[in-house]
């Protein structure tokens, strides 16, 4: 009785060591939810197989239900690299004190939010008050808090000064939105603004852009504080390695919607901290 408890021990333990083995040779990936889960998955499938060939080892996603589901996965270490907005990305760093952003796209150090509106009549915030508005997602940088922060600096209190203001859950979903007249007005990142427009998703003879943020930091690539160092630094050279010039590259590039990435650190993300904090989304 005693050899065979002492075998079946030996090999749970061998059972658990070899779960245990196959997980750390997988990287984990998840990113916001700030487009529609199918979008997410073929944008970020060409970038997962380049990511395996580069670094070595198997890349799966995860996916999330919303933006807080990636923080919490970050800090439990059940992700070991995530797609974030800038906000997203100081409420992990916040939770976890060493989240780190390894990469952001080119436009990324200047981006902006688009307000849109399918009323002809809208030229200005000014022709909004008493109608409704639509943000993205509460937690989105662009699509919630830097709009909304700009909106306070300009004496503008979205729950007061709109008749009735909601939360798409993403980008796509407010254009959606406002196209078709559930809400006068929206607002949404000027990245996903562009591709719904070229990709023929927003019907611009009806949808009109009518005022355009300043300049913020938003998304980046972020890794887990206790990732090993040596496996982030390949994580970093492969997106920084993505040359427009190759055509393989391009497409990973053009699916990310990114002309390059560029190098990134925390110190970027303070203004969006501090954006946070004044609009009293951070305690």
């Amino acid at each position: 009785m005693l050899k065979r408890t002492l075998a079946l021990a030996v090999g749970f333990t061998l059972t658990v060591s070899a779960v245990l083995a196959q997980a750390a040779d997988t990287l984990k990936v998840s990113a916001i939810p700030d487009e529609a889960p199918t979008e997410l998955l073929r944008k970020f499938k060409p970038l997962g197989a380049y990511l395996e060939q580069q670094i070595g080892m198997k890349v799966e996603f995860v996916p999330v239900s919303d933006y807080p589901a990636v923080v919490e996965a970050l800090a439990t270490d059940r992700i070991d690299l995530a797609w974030l907005g800038g906000f997203t990305f100081v409420q992990a760093r916040l939770k976890t004190g060493n989240a780190n952003p390894l990469v952001q796209r080119e436009q990324d150090a200047q981006f902006t939010s688009k307000f849109i509106s399918a009323d002809p009549a809208v030229k200005s915030l000014a022709d909004l008050e008493g109608k409704s508005f639509a943000f993205g997602s509460i937690s989105s940088t662009s699509g919630s808090l830097m709009p909304r922060y700009f909106m306070l600096k300009d004496g503008i209190k979205p729950e007061t000064y709109f008749s009735r203001v909601g939360y798409s859950g993403a980008h796509d979903a407010t254009a959606a939105w406002v196209q078709a007249g559930k809400v006068d007005a929206g607002v949404l990142n000027a990245s996903v603004w562009d591709k719904l427009v070229a990709a023929g998703k927003v019907d611009t003879s009806k949808v009109k852009v009518f005022a355009t943020t300043p300049a913020y930091f938003d998304y980046n690539w972020t890794v887990r504080g206790t990732l090993d160092p040596a496996l982030a630094a390949k994580i970093k050279a492969a997106f920084l390695a993505l040359d427009p010039a190759n055509p393989k590259d391009k497409e990973i590039l053009d699916l990310q919607a990114a002309s390059r990435f560029i190098e990134t650190k925390p110190e970027n993300y303070k203004g969006i901290e501090e954006a946070a904090r004044a609009a009293e989304l951070l305690k």
